[in-house]
């Protein structure tokens, strides 16, 4: 008997359901069956029932969907783009908007090729910035010629010039020139080399000026500056021939003002008194006559001496202490010597000891002189002229020469231990 509940009844050839048919597989299944997890197996048939127990997922499930899910690496040019990409980002922040930056992404692995160096020795040109010392000699050389001169009495000289009007007039050192006053010839040269004779218009031993002319000069006039406004520390450029080398510029400062320069003059009683600028520009033999100038490329005094080593036995050069006429006395003289052919400078009536120390002591008193008529007398000391210190004979004269004649000047002296002081109204010589 079969057991109650027992399917065998259905059951026949040893167990097998004749109801289930076999042809070697499994009939199809509807494609509506979702797995649980990945690997479920599907079922063979559908269950009459939903069953709500759902077996748990295999103990690796997270990691197989951290796998499926892992994009692949993509293409090394995106890479490479995405890389330039974020660095232009970092360095577009960084610049800002002040700056422009180009960033080149390549797309393969070929290196980046170096972008060839700029060749050797084909920079830009440089520029003369205005105001520089470049710029005051492109726009003085010019105007500076170089003096040749040849005196009757097989004498020579050499030294500088510059032009200072458009009639061909030439302005420079009565010393320069004074080898052909008597007989001689000048020559002049300009910065391109040529050369032209010149006639002398005049002189002024006093004064250590002259001026000579050429007619038909190929050579622009210089302008003038103010010498009163100069002030110690400014930078100034000088310019001449030095030693025959002509065209030569060298730059320095005012190193101090109204210095009083005596140099000694070829005949005697003309020596040449010059309350004048100092300059550290260097100056040496054949600059004589040259300008002095600002950074405007005025002029403001013409070169005419420097201060040597005592003691040495033979002419030195530059050694940092050289002297300019101021461009304002200069201005006025070669004015006159040009109207004149001579120059006239101011002067009190009387004589000074060069010796005395301390002052300057009146040693002479012209009758009828000026200081005749203001009540100076032989002995008296003169220890300041418009307010001005006298510390010897030297300052009383140069303090005296950058007036003209006609002024009138206010002295202090001493006589007999007590102080007076005169006013003198300036007379004129000419020399």
């Amino acid at each position: 008997m079969p057991t109650p509940g027992s399917d065998q009844a259905y059951r026949q050839n040893g167990g097998r359901s004749v109801t289930q048919r076999s042809f070697g597989r499994p009939q199809a299944q509807e494609p509506t069956f979702r797995p649980v997890y990945p690997g479920q197996a599907w079922p063979t048939q559908r269950p009459a029932y939903q069953p709500t127990y759902t077996p748990p997922p295999p103990l690796d499930w997270h990691q197989q969907q951290a796998r499926a899910y892992t994009p692949a690496p993509p293409p090394k040019g995106n890479r490479v783009i995405g890389i330039a990409a974020v660095v232009a980002l970092i360095i577009g922040l960084l610049a800002g908007a002040g700056a422009a930056v180009t960033v080149v992404a390549l797309d393969d692995n070929r290196p980046v090729a170096e972008q060839p160096a700029p060749p050797v020795g084909t920079g830009a040109d440089p520029k003369i910035r205005s105001g520089s010392v470049s710029a005051v000699a492109a726009t003085l050389l010019p105007s500076v010629v170089q003096l040749k001169v040849e005196g009757a009495d097989n004498t020579n000289a050499t030294g500088s010039g510059f032009v200072i009007d458009n009639a061909g007039h030439i302005l420079t050192n009565n010393h320069v020139v004074a080898a052909a006053a008597k007989g001689g010839a000048i020559q002049i040269i300009n910065d391109k080399g040529k050369s032209w004779t010149a006639r002398l218009v005049g002189r002024s031993p006093v004064y250590d000026l002259a001026v000579v002319q050429v007619v038909g000069l190929d050579a622009p006039s210089v302008q003038f500056g103010r010498s009163g406004l100069a002030i110690v520390g400014q930078d100034v450029v000088a310019i001449g021939s030095p030693l025959g080398l002509a065209g030569t510029v060298t730059s320095g400062i005012i190193s101090a003002k109204n210095r009083p320069v005596t140099t000694s003059g070829d005949e005697p009683g003309q020596d040449s008194f010059i309350s004048a600028l100092q300059t550290d520009a260097a100056i040496n033999p054949g600059n004589s006559g040259g300008p002095l100038v600002d950074m405007n490329a005025r002029v403001i005094g013409v070169n005419s001496a420097i201060a040597t080593v005592r003691g040495s036995s033979e002419q030195s050069g530059n050694i940092g202490l050289g002297f300019a006429i101021p461009i304002d006395q200069a201005r006025r003289t070669a004015q006159q010597l040009i109207a004149t052919g001579t120059a006239t400078y101011p002067v009190i009536g009387a004589e000074v000891d060069m010796q005395f120390e301390g002052g300057a002591r009146v040693s002479t008193v012209t009758p009828a002189s000026p200081a005749l008529r203001a009540g100076l007398r032989v002995g008296d000391v003169i220890t300041s002229i418009d307010a001005q210190p006298v510390t010897s004979a030297e300052a009383l004269i140069v303090a005296i020469r950058t007036h003209q004649p006609g002024e009138s000047v206010r002295l202090v002296y001493e006589r007999g231990g007590k102080a007076r002081q005169a006013t003198v109204t300036l007379g004129q010589r000419t020399g």
